[in-house]
């Protein structure tokens, strides 16, 4: 420091970084921190001054000041040497000089101005030659490049030039041109060619452009097409060929008195047999082409006149694609595979009939196995079981249970608009008191059913109606009361809704066999979404056994029948 300018006492924070500076009036001090020996270095100058040195000279005094008392440190410590003297003076002046030394060979280096790089003089130099130069040049430079690649550009360019241009470029060669100039000359001729290329590609755009001009925006949805809609003209309007009219259909007209009530009509579905029956064909005749010609021939009659026995290496590539087909069609991979199975070790061996495939004879045996495994254990004619309940002055009683957002509410009305349909009036018991809405649901069901069925249409007679509680109730003592409430009334199917719930629930699962068990409904009813595939079977099966886990009878009461919901989101995997 100066003379008179005492040296502030300042703390020295311990910071992340490895140099550290404080600034206090007129002096900048910076330090560093020996933790090892716990040793502080300090260098003070004015802060008007731009010293670039003091960083390197506060680490070169660290290094030299550490290694030379590095053994005096160690025995006694900073603190035994805190009241003792260093011959330090002479070591310090050499490092100053050294770096002040340094700072004065590593003079700080100025930017070039863009007047003064070789950019600028390269792209002026550019536009320059590009203008006023001729193809001569660039013969001549050409030339003089002994490189292969450079050789092989200059054979374009002589083309173009004249005699006289040539006899110059051969006075040229003798010319010897720096690395600097060849390389300047490659650049122009590349892009002299750009240039050229680009004036071509570029000018017959402008021309079109401003011939087209500006259109106005044709818009989709406007009038242009008004005269294609017309039909007010007299000779075309009426007629057959203008106007074809389409026969209506009575099928779809919802509640149609022509129709007959309560009647379920098949979808349409066209088969695929025949396309799949020829694409399996040849995969069978195969094997048969490999003998001869006489015995390819033998066998081809021996098939026509049903003395061929199937084997499984004939069978097999039609089973395979069966599998697939099953699988395709939303079948689980395990039940497909257990079917070509079964399938395979009941054809092996069978004589094949008069003019038929092993395709055609695989999928009827296939087909016969899928009736089989769906023939229902037990008769399923709910208008019977209807009409037979009405017999002995009681209601028909129907519970839908299932898990959540499957459907049940709203399959509920579309089986309530069937039996309407079919002249039986219905009495929905809104038994999941836990879903909010349930009931407002149920009651618009209701208010729409009555609609389509007002009471004038069936003699003064309410065809649907709902029985409700509110919330928060016993559903099984709901249900007790509609079926009570539907035997007083003479109603004749009462359609129990419940709470959805999953089957590893066991309080509600606990309550829904309560109902169940109370209420002995006549038919139980498990209402399940075709969109999840197969977890519809293992939702089935879980909520089967939860059902026979926890109810208390000795013999429990189980599921009756599936209902698939949301077939429309899955096209014709069915």
């Amino acid at each position: 420091a100066p003379a008179g300018a005492p040296v502030p006492t300042v703390p020295l924070p311990q910071e992340r970084g490895g140099n550290n500076s404080f600034t206090h009036e007129a002096l900048t001090l910076k330090y560093k921190l020996d933790n090892q020996f716990e040793l502080v270095f300090v260098v003070g100058f004015q802060k008007i001054l731009t010293l670039t040195y003091v960083d390197k000279l506060i680490d070169d005094v660290h290094k030299e000041f550490r290694d030379k008392y590095r053994n005096e440190f160690q025995q006694k410590g900073a603190l035994g040497l805190l009241n003792g003297t260093f011959d330090f003076k002479d070591d310090f002046m050499r490092l100053l000089r050294n770096a002040e030394e340094s700072s004065k060979v590593r003079a700080p280096t100025v930017m070039k101005t863009f007047e003064q790089s070789l950019k600028s003089q390269k792209t002026v130099k550019c536009m320059i030659e590009t203008r006023g130069e001729k193809p001569k040049e660039k013969v001549k430079n050409k030339k003089n490049k002994g490189s292969k690649k450079e050789g092989t550009e200059a054979v374009a360019v002589p083309s173009k030039a004249s005699v006289g241009d040539k006899q110059l470029s051969a006075a040229g060669d003798k010319e010897e041109l720096t690395k600097d100039e060849i390389l300047q000359k490659n650049r122009e001729e590349f892009f002299r060619r750009h240039m050229k290329a680009g004036e071509k590609s570029r000018s017959p755009k402008p021309d079109a452009q401003k011939e087209k001009g500006k259109k106005p925006r044709v818009w989709d949805l406007g009038n242009s097409n008004a005269k294609v809609l017309d039909y007010s003209n007299s000779a075309t309007n009426g007629s057959a060929e203008a106007c074809p009219v389409e026969e209506f259909d009575p099928d779809m007209a919802l509640g149609d008195k022509n129709r007959e009530p309560g009647r379920l009509y098949d979808l349409e579905y066209e088969s695929d047999d025949e396309a799949e029956e020829e694409k399996a064909v040849p995969n069978t005749s195969k094997p048969s082409a490999k003998k001869g010609g006489l015995g390819g021939m033998f066998g081809m009659l021996k098939g026509l006149v049903g003395s061929k026995s199937l084997t499984r290496e004939d069978m097999d590539p039609v089973l395979e694609k069966m599998k697939d087909h099953l699988i395709a069609k939303n079948v689980a991979a395990e039940i497909a595979v257990q079917l070509c199975e079964s399938v395979a070790k009941k054809l092996e061996g069978k004589v094949m009939g008069t003019f038929t495939t092993v395709t055609s004879t695989v999928k009827q045996a296939l087909q016969e196995a899928l009736v089989q495994i769906l023939q229902p254990q037990r008769r399923v004619d709910v208008l019977r079981d209807v009409m037979d309940a009405q017999r002995h002055r009681r209601p028909y009683v129907v519970t839908f249970c299932g898990v959540n957002g499957v459907g049940k509410s709203t399959n509920l009305a579309k089986i309530s608009f069937w039996l309407i349909e079919n002249g039986f009036s219905v009495l929905i018991a809104a038994c999941d008191t836990f879903r909010a809405g349930a009931v407002e649901q149920l009651r618009t069901h209701t208010r729409r059913l009555n609609a389509l069925h007002p009471p004038e249409s069936h003699g003064g007679r309410t065809m649907v109606q709902l029985y409700e509680k509110g919330y928060g109730k016993d559903a099984a003592g709901i249900a007790m009361e509609a079926i009570s409430y539907a035997r007083n009334q003479g109603f004749d199917v009462v359609l129990v809704d419940t709470a959805g719930r999953m089957q590893d629930n066991a309080p509600l699962m606990t309550a829904l066999a309560k109902l169940i068990a109370v209420n002995a409904p006549d038919l139980v009813l498990f209402v399940g979404e075709a969109l999840v595939g197969n977890e519809a079977v293992d939702q089935l099966v879980k909520f089967n056994k939860a059902l026979a886990d926890h109810s208390m009878a000795q013999t429990p009461r189980l599921i009756d029948g599936i209902v698939l919901t949301k077939f429309d989101t899955i096209d014709d995997k069915v």
